[in-house]
Formats: C-alpha cells, structure tokens, sequence
C-alpha cells in the first residue's frame, strides 16, 4: 500500500546521452511534463562502474574497506553524479524534502550504481528510499500481481547446502522476529535438503520469501544462473516458467552473494535469453519487491541487515525505508567503510508498505441489543453442559478417585527424589486399583528403565499402549510408541525403535497432536544422529523445534524444546563445531534450570564435557563429568551411571590417569551386568581392551575385547568387525 508521495526519476538511455525528468508522484496525470537532457561518454561511465565495483569487491575479510578504498567509492560516486545527472535533476534532488525516490531507467542502465551517486556530502541511497522500477523494450503479459490474504504467509530457506551455518542461524533469527505478529504472519523455516521441486511447488504459495544460501552465477549460461540448492540450482529459467501462470511472492529477500548481479552486457536476443539474471527474472515473472546483493557478502553483517530489514518492515516502515534505515544502523555500528550497506539493491516501488497493507477500515455498526433466551433454551443449555463435562470426566480423567491423584502425586515425588522402587511400589498400587489410570503406567516403567531393568520397564509401556487403546486415548498411544522406541533405541534395536518412532509420527499428525509429533521428530532425529547422518538429524530437530518454540509458554512443550536445543548442540558436535555446539547446550540449561530438571541437567553436564574435551580443556571436561555424575548418583539412575563410567573413564584415559581409567571403566562393568546393559557394557569391555594394549598386555586386552566383540555380534555388525580387524591385527 502506497501512503506517501514519492519522487520518481526517469532515465531513458539515448545513442550519445541521456534525457530525465525528476517529478513527483502525485503529478503523474500532468499533461506537460519537462525533461532535460545530457551528453554522456559511456565508455568512461563503464570504466567508473568498474572502479565501484573493484572497491566493493576488495574489503578485507570482515568486509571492511579500507580508507583509501572509501574516499575511492566517494569519488567515483560524485563523477557519476556529476556525468549522469543534469543540473535540474541534481539541484530538485539536493532540495527536495520528500524522501522516496523511485528510479526508473531502461535496462542499458541497470548496471550503473545508482545508489552510489555521491552528491558531495551523502551518498543517493542513504538521502532517499530508493527503489529500481526497470522499463524493457520487449513486450510482456501484464503483470498480475498477487494480493494479500488475511493472513501473510513467509517461507524461510536457510542454508539449503548444509555447509553455511550462519545461513541457518539468519533463517532462525529472522524467524523469531516473527513472533511478535503471529496473528498476521505464519512463517514456514525449511533448511538443508531443500531440492528444486520443493522449492518450484511451494515458492508461489508465498506471500515473502526469504533466501539465506548460496547463489551461483553462469557466465556462460546466464540462464543457469540461481540459488544453489541441495540438488542443484533454482534457475532464472525456472523462475519464468513459474511465472508464466502462477502469481509468485510479493517480496522476495535473496541474501546470497551476486544474487542482484545483472552481466556486463545485455544482448539483442528476445525476452526470456535478454533477461537472464536473477533478479529481472523474478521482476518479470510478477514479484513486486526483490532485495538482492551485488556482491559477494559477509555472513554475519549480511545477518544483521536482514534482521534490521525485518525489524523495520514488522513496525509499519515502508519497503524503502527499511532498506535505508538498515544501511544508516550498519553504518553507524561498523562504519562508512563496512562495505555491505552499499552491496543491496531494492527492485519495486520503495513507499510500499506491506504490514499495513491487508487493514481496511470498517464502518462501525451499532451494537445490538441482546434478545433474551427463552426458559427451555438455558435448560437445554445446562445440559448441554452438564453432557460436556461428563464426556471431559470419561475422556480426560483417569479416575474419580480423589485418593488415587494423591497416590500419583506421591509416587512422583518418589521419582523425581531418586527413590525408584518406592515409586515403583506406589505407582503399581494405583495400577491394580484402577488400570485405566494411565500416567501411572509410564511413570513405572521409567522408574524400572533407570534401574536397568528393561524387561519390566518394556512390559509397563506395553500395558501403558494396550490400556490407552483399550481407552480409546490415541494421544497417549502415541507417547506410549515413543517410549516403548526410545527403549529399543537405548539398548541397541534400532529396526525396532524405528518402526514405533515412525508409528507415533504418523499417528500424531492425523490427531494434530503437536506435542507427539515433535517427541517424535526428535527421537528420530537422534536415530538419525547414531546412523551417522547428521544433516537429516538437523533438518528433524528443525521442524521439531519449531512445533515448541511455538508453543513454549506450555510447560510440556518448553520443556521439549529444551531436549531440542540439546539435540542441537549434539548435531553440531558431531560436525565438529563445538562453539554452535555450545551455544545450543547453553539454550538447553537455561530451560532446564528453570523447569528444575535434575536428569536433563546430568546429560547437559556430560555433553558439556565433550565439548571441553575436544577443545582438549580436560580439567573443565572433567569438573563437568563429575557435575553430571552427582546428579545421577543422586538420582539412582543406573542406566545413565553406566555410561558415565565409561565417559570419566575416556578422559582419565586423554588425561593419562590411567589407574582412574581402569576404576571407571570396571565400575561401568559392573553396573552394566547388574542390569543387562549390553552396549555400555560392550563399550566398557572395549575400552578396557584398549586401556590394556595401550599398557603392553596384550593378553588381557585380548581378553576384554574379544568380551565386546561377542556383545557387539548381537547389537552392532560394524563395530563387532571393527573389533575383530582390531583382534586380528
């Protein structure tokens, strides 16, 4: 929507000059309208060109000038000025107090910077809202653009290539700015294994799109060029034909390097091989606004920008005053010689504004006066609800029981305080009582899980899933699918865990249930992580998190979306980044201290530690094992306690404390035989069978690893031939 007047600059290229007229929007309809015009040597225009451009392209690599390089840009920008511009136009430009300024040139001119023009104190883009509108020769269909819904819709694609980290923290940055208009936006985050289907399917359901990766340009084959893709490129060829009968987004935002790089030239050739770069691609195929760079960008300004942009877009600025006031703030943060305030260009009318533009005033209408019912209708009414609240009691409450809640509420405490067969005892009680009382049945077959007894505990989630279907609660038929996975996945099975995850999945999504889908997603997602197939992983904890970060002012998602941001910081272990790493893991205990879980805090400490360890800060790695070893010894956790054992044990081990190694390692041992814990126990032999070859006895380690070799047989062929090749050799 367009609410202020702007002026509009018209350039047409002429064969030895140019001729302009500057005028203001509102007088569009006049009759007369005065043009001047100037001489101008395009070879010498060419060559200025080429000098920005060098100056651009040649910062240091935090994308800073230097200061030779500003006073360059500066001085070629006032040559252009001067050459470009006549006098009319320069002197309307310096004295105007309207702040929009629409530049409309032929396509010859699209490889000036126009926004660069340097009038002797400031720069053209910093004094005005300046957007490109291009004119073209070539006849086109007219442009349809689409038209705004009640509610916008923004997709983010964010490091489709997988190896742009800080691609994929501008998508969740930018995604989270979007909280705060939840009721005018839905945002849709994709990241890593976005294909060029995907993108051709769904790109034109967007109302905005934001694009954070990689953009590669085809000299050869302009038409080729695109956003790189996880299977290839999003081309200026795709781009039209979607156009030709689609309606595609009304703002595109590509922050990609040389994704507004037009080529040197532009040949005589027809519509579709002339128009051949990106962002005139998107321009005739019916977007109205592209923001674009024309140069190779910085990834962390090139954040901030975007975010800045945002920021100003979601408090009602126009398209064009977001994109000045982003340079002015980059500008003041980092300097006049920060080169990315200069590298984007705005294609579209810059006095649009797209936050207010679905608002329509209404007439107001007197309110009417309310009619009273009559008596039958509110006896209808009370039984109407009297039949609500009987359904809620059946459906939702598990007993009506007063006794038994509180039995519940104790047996949880128990729990929670590490006393586990007392909660066992407790909950069980509750079972034989009343059997469709179904938080009882988890609750005993954790309390069994952490003493190591799987056998018990896998009996409870059965019963647990028997008693919830019986009860016609599929929510709870889902939870009790990812508990009995999580079991399988624990102690090795991992078909089997994988056909429940996958069972709870799919029967979450046809309830709607959000809270199981994202359990779900996650304990896939670890799946994925111990298959070593960390991109799929990420792409899982991505939607996951964004299912709770959604709904985290709920206790159950918050607290998921703390597991998330664990999950995270393991992904990014595992690509050997520990400072995102440690970041997520951060994330996590900030959510874990505040909801006061002792567990989850174990498991922080322990994956802390790792980071420490592979920063090769052993006493800091170890002061956080033995953080986590506390809270589980508090616990009585055995489950966690035998791969403590063997984590102390692995650092004793880095740190040449050998002896304390050995006492780990034979502690992991026997806590793993007390409750059949077979791969921390085949881990365990392992590592002692390391620990003794690395001692010189050979036949000691022989001994422990052909111990874990026979255990992995059963639980894992690759490590059971690992251990072999190690035997043999």
């Amino acid at each position: 929507m367009t609410e202020e007047n702007s002026l509009v600059l018209e350039v047409f290229s002429l064969d030895a000059g140019l001729k302009m007229s500057l005028y203001e929007q509102r007088e569009h309809a006049s009759t007369l309208r005065h043009y001047s015009q100037c001489q101008v040597s395009f070879t010498e225009i060419a060559k200025l060109c080429f000098e920005v451009s060098l100056i651009l392209n040649n910062p240091d690599r935090r994308g800073k000038l230097e200061p030779e390089s500003v006073v360059g840009l500066k001085k070629n920008g006032q040559l252009l000025w001067d050459h470009l511009l006549t006098k009319p136009v320069k002197n309307k430009l310096k004295s105007s107090p309207i702040e929009n300024l629409i530049l409309s040139i032929d396509e010859e001119l699209i490889n000036v910077p126009w926004e660069l023009l340097y009038d002797g104190s400031n720069f053209l883009c910093l004094n005005y809202n300046l957007g490109r509108l291009i004119r073209t020769k070539e006849q086109s269909a007219p442009m349809e653009y689409r038209s705004f819904e009640d509610k916008l819709k923004m997709l983010i694609l964010a490091n489709p290539t997988d190896d742009l980290k800080s691609a994929y923290f501008e998508g969740i940055n930018i995604r989270n700015q979007f909280d705060r208009k939840r009721g005018n936006v839905r945002i849709d985050f994709k990241s890593t294994s976005i294909d060029r289907m995907y993108v051709k399917k769904y790109l034109c359901d967007y109302d905005i799109v934001h694009f954070a990766g990689h953009c590669e340009v085809d000299a050869d084959e302009p038409r080729n060029t695109g956003w790189v893709l996880s299977d290839g490129r999003f081309t200026v060829q795709d781009i039209l034909k979607l156009g030709e009968t689609v309606s595609l987004p009304s703002l595109v935002f590509s922050n990609a390097c040389y994704s507004a790089k037009t080529p040197p030239a532009l040949p005589e050739e027809d519509y579709q091989e002339r128009n051949h770069n990106l962002a005139s691609a998107f321009l005739y195929s019916g977007v109205r606004h592209y923001i674009g760079a024309i140069r190779k960008i910085e990834d962390p300004i090139s954040e901030k920008f975007a975010r800045d942009f945002y920021n100003y877009l979601l408090s009602g600025k126009s398209v064009g005053e977001c994109m000045r006031s982003s340079r002015i703030k980059l500008i003041k943060e980092h300097g006049i010689a920060s080169a990315p305030w200069a590298s984007y260009l705005l294609y579209g009318d810059p006095n649009f504004v797209i936050f207010k533009a679905r608002i329509k005033s209404l007439p107001s209408k007197p309110k009417k006066r309310m009619i009273p019912k009559k008596k039958w209708a509110i006896v209808s009414g009370l039984a109407a609800l009297i039949l609500a609240i009987g359904i809620f009691m059946y459906l939702w409450l598990p007993s009506l029981n007063p006794n038994s809640y509180i039995l519940f509420l104790q047996s949880r405490k128990l729990f929670k305080g590490g006393n586990n067969e007392q909660a066992i005892q407790l909950a069980s009680s509750i079972i034989a009582k009343e059997p469709m009382f179904l938080a009882a049945y988890p609750l005993v077959a954790d309390a069994y899980q952490r003493l190591g007894d799987k056998d018990n505990a896998l009996k409870y989630y059965f019963e647990y899933a028997l008693q919830s279907e019986k009860r016609g609660d599929l929510k709870n038929l889902a939870a009790s699918y990812i508990k009995i996975g999580w079991l399988y996945h624990l102690h090795g099975d991992y078909d089997k865990a994988l056909d429940f995850y996958n069972k709870a999945l799919d029967l979450s999504r046809r309830l709607k249930d959000k809270l199981n889908e994202a359990v779900s997603l996650r304990k896939l997602a670890v799946w994925n992580m111990d298959k070593d197939r960390n991109s799929k992983a990420l792409e899982l904890l991505t939607k996951s998190s964004e299912i709770n970060r959604d709904r985290r002012f709920m206790h159950e998602h918050l607290y998921n979306l703390g597991c998330d941001y664990f999950d995270l910081g393991l992904v990014f272990m595992n690509k050997n980044d520990s400072i995102t790493a440690k970041e997520f893991y951060n994330k996590s205990r900030i959510i874990f201290e505040k909801l006061k879980l002792k567990n989850e805090l174990s498991d922080y400490y322990f994956n802390l530690g790792e980071v420490y360890l592979f920063e090769k800060q052993y006493q800091k790695a170890l002061d956080s094992y033995l953080k986590g070893l506390k809270a589980d010894l508090a616990e009585n956790n055995k489950f966690n306690l035998t791969s403590d054992y063997n984590m102390i044990g692995e650092l004793h081990v880095e740190m040449d404390n050998l002896k304390a190694a050995e006492e780990s390692f034979n502690k992991a041992v026997e806590i793993s035989i007390q409750i059949n814990a077979l791969p921390e126990l085949a881990a365990a032999y392992e590592n002692l069978g390391l620990l003794y070859k690395g001692k010189g006895r050979r036949n000691k380690a022989r001994e422990f690893l052909r111990q874990a070799q026979e255990i992995y047989h059963s639980i894992d062929k690759e490590k059971y031939q690992e251990i072999k090749n190690l035997l043999v050799n």
